[in-house]
């Protein structure tokens, strides 16, 4: 019979004797004492109109208006105000995954949805119903070319996102995989070479050249795909964070990942396919069965378990909402706002160290200026005028909600 009573002092006792220590106070030898809170002065307890009041109180000490600059993978983008409603929804709004998928019609005609989406865009033949953002997408792309060529080499351009690059090591830590983090790769027995355009720093950079025995995996942001032509990679990753993810302290965002039709066995993740049923009426189905929780372990692609279904979700409400058309000009606008904000800074003698890019680009600092000061005196003006990436460089992004005023406003600090 289990006991389920607490645990007696003697029982903590012995337990503690086990491991080696007296008593459980040892277990935080660990923490120094200066980061430990020897106490919680806990304020009396409220009402909840009491609880209301001062949480409200306290909020108006944050400063939220500010005109927002900042990127590196993370952007402040319109979002039409129908699709929260509609992606609110209770038949959509669920933290379960229906693991009895093929009476989830609803859900799959979604995934099914982003996955068509997510391919036009990219010019790719297949996409997974995604996955849980650039980061995690690129390390699966990565495995993904490594089963396929029965390589274990992988080359990454040393310009990614820096936070990739973080999740691409986690990875394949545990992996016999090799990685060549470099500008260039002249190596012809890779498994593939993973590239990101526009780079960490903005830069619209071409393809790497491809050996016979290889794959290139690109990772983009798709948002560019409205006016850029797509890559003429093997695999396709990237965030979509941009088709309506608001920016909510880092997250949730999603990954998606697309390939040519001969590598769709080998895609992590869920993969919803197309069929009829009996009845010749349209059915839905996970037509590949990746996922470990589908099929044995030792078969399965990845450990990936589940995926940004509602994010994804509400990149197909926010796709549809504003439509091919409206996806170019808000696009187009982001681009237009960022070339001018470019042109103005080496106006005043700032120096822009990108030859092509879209909506992001660095700029170098003037000899007397610091990064760090330089963007603490901007946010006292109201604006996050972007990333440090050290004492000179700034990494600045503008998108359509960069209106001219704002635009005026940085130019005139």
């Amino acid at each position: 019979m289990y006991n389920f009573e607490a645990l007696s002092s003697d029982e903590r006792i012995k337990m503690c004797a086990d491991i080696g220590i007296k008593s459980t106070d040892e277990l935080f030898d660990v923490i120094p004492k200066s980061s430990r809170i020897e106490n919680f002065d806990f304020f009396e307890p409220l009402s909840e109109l009491e609880a209301l009041k001062k949480l409200k109180k306290i909020s108006k000490k944050n400063t939220t208006e500010y005109a927002c600059f900042m990127g590196g993978g993370a952007y402040k983008k319109f979002i039409p105000a129908a699709l929260s409603d509609t992606a609110s929804r209770y038949e959509f709004l669920s933290a379960y995954t229906p693991y009895q998928a093929e009476i989830s019609q609803g859900s799959l005609q979604i995934m099914y949805e982003f996955q068509t989406m997510i391919c036009n865009l990219c010019a790719q033949d297949v996409a997974n119903a995604s996955v849980y953002d650039a980061a995690s997408a690129c390390a699966e792309a990565i495995l993904m070319a490594c089963r396929l060529t029965k390589k274990i080499k992988a080359f990454v351009d040393e310009n990614i996102n820096p936070n990739y690059l973080e999740v691409i090591k986690t990875y394949l830590y545990a992996s016999d995989i090799e990685l060549i983090i470099s500008n260039t790769c002249d190596d012809i027995d890779l498994a593939c070479k993973l590239y990101q355009s526009p780079n960490y720093f903005g830069e619209i950079i071409e393809m790497p050249k491809k050996n016979s025995n290889e794959l290139i995996i690109a990772c983009t942001d798709i948002s560019t795909l409205s006016l850029l032509e797509p890559p003429k990679s093997d695999i396709t990753v990237g965030d979509f964070q941009t088709l309506g993810l608001s920016l909510n302290f880092g997250g949730p965002y999603g990954g998606f990942i697309c390939c040519r039709d001969a590598y769709k066995r080998q895609l992590a993740g869920r993969i919803v396919g197309k069929t009829v049923d009996k009845e010749g009426k349209d059915a839905y189905v996970l037509t590949l069965q990746a996922r470990e929780q589908h099929i044995r372990r030792e078969k399965a692609t990845s450990n990936i378990c589940s995926n940004q279904a509602h994010c994804a979700l509400c990149a197909g409400l926010y796709l549809s909402l504003i439509g091919e058309k409206g996806f170019r000009e808000l696009n187009y606008l982001a681009y237009k706002n960022a070339h001018k904000l470019a042109q103005g800074l080496e106006n005043k003698g700032y120096k822009i160290l990108n030859k092509s890019f879209f909506n992001e680009f660095t700029y170098e600092l003037k000899e007397n200026q610091n990064a760090q000061e330089y963007l603490q005196m901007l946010k006292e003006k109201g604006i996050l005028g972007g990333i440090a990436l050290d004492e000179k460089r700034i990494l600045t992004a503008v998108t359509e909600l960069n209106d001219n005023e704002e635009i005026e406003l940085y130019l005139s600090l």
